[in-house]
């Protein structure tokens, strides 16, 4: 039975880590004062990947939470992936210089296309493209604005420009634990060839357990992973038992 990747969530902001409800910045509950602990955290309990997000980054454009980034790089052995505020190629190299494993690019991917391709390119295997959509569109700028892209362009132009996976968000169910929308995960991951990782809204074991069946049908494509963020900062969700309902 193909298992998922777990990826938890340490969005920063502020040099905190903490979880926002549908994005929104004056939403946010602070769940660790040292993101670097948090990360340490996640590694001792068998986490294989992290999924780490600049949330100040993403407004402003450029890397905001730099320093609390590079003590999580520091602190764990495991794969990092980054996004929120990467916008050139500079800071790509920049952050795969520093250790970074795979670098996630979201409002760049709907506003610079060839930036894209240019780092998929340069470092093949190793960009992804984040997809936040919202009302059928993608929203860019830490989700402040909405394009005229809908997920599904969006992710076939990732896939023709080389990327290796692309993440894709409901908006609408981020931070609110309503459940993932496995529905259109799936239908946007069998029109790919590329790997697509859930987030958004996972809110049980229910959830995960749903998203490993649909990953299994042959028409669903490659959903590789799930990103778990509040469920499991407050305790809805074991690690140990999320690790062992999408691997086991």
């Amino acid at each position: 039975m193909k298992s998922l990747t777990l990826y938890p969530a340490i969005d920063l902001r502020d040099g905190r880590c903490v979880r926002l409800r549908q994005g929104a910045m004056n939403a946010a509950t602070v769940y660790a004062e040292d993101p670097a602990a948090q990360a340490e955290a996640w590694q001792a309990g068998g986490c294989r990947w992290l999924h780490v997000v600049d949330l100040n980054g993403a407004v402003a454009g450029r890397s905001v939470n730099e320093a609390a980034v590079r003590a999580i790089l520091q602190a764990v052995r495991i794969p990092v992936q980054l996004g929120g505020g990467i916008r050139n190629m500079a800071a790509v190299e920049r952050w795969l210089a520093a250790g970074v494993q795979r670098i996630v690019l979201g409002s760049a991917a709907v506003k610079n296309p060839t930036l894209v391709a240019e780092a998929c390119r340069a470092f093949p295997g190793r960009i992804a493209v984040g997809i936040d959509a919202r009302n059928g569109f993608v929203a860019t700028e830490g989700w402040t604005e909405s394009s005229t892209i809908t997920p599904l362009d969006l992710a076939k132009r990732a896939e023709a420009e080389g990327a290796a996976a692309v993440i894709y968000t409901d908006i609408a169910r981020d931070g609110m634990l309503e459940g993932l929308n496995i529905e259109q995960t799936q239908a946007l991951a069998s029109q790919l060839s590329i790997a697509v990782i859930a987030s958004g809204g996972v809110k049980s074991l229910d959830d995960l357990r749903a998203l490993r069946k649909a990953a299994q049908k042959e028409e669903a494509g490659n959903i590789e992973g799930v990103i778990v963020g509040r469920a499991l900062y407050e305790g809805r969700i074991r690690l140990e038992d999320a690790l062992r309902v999408t691997s086991s």
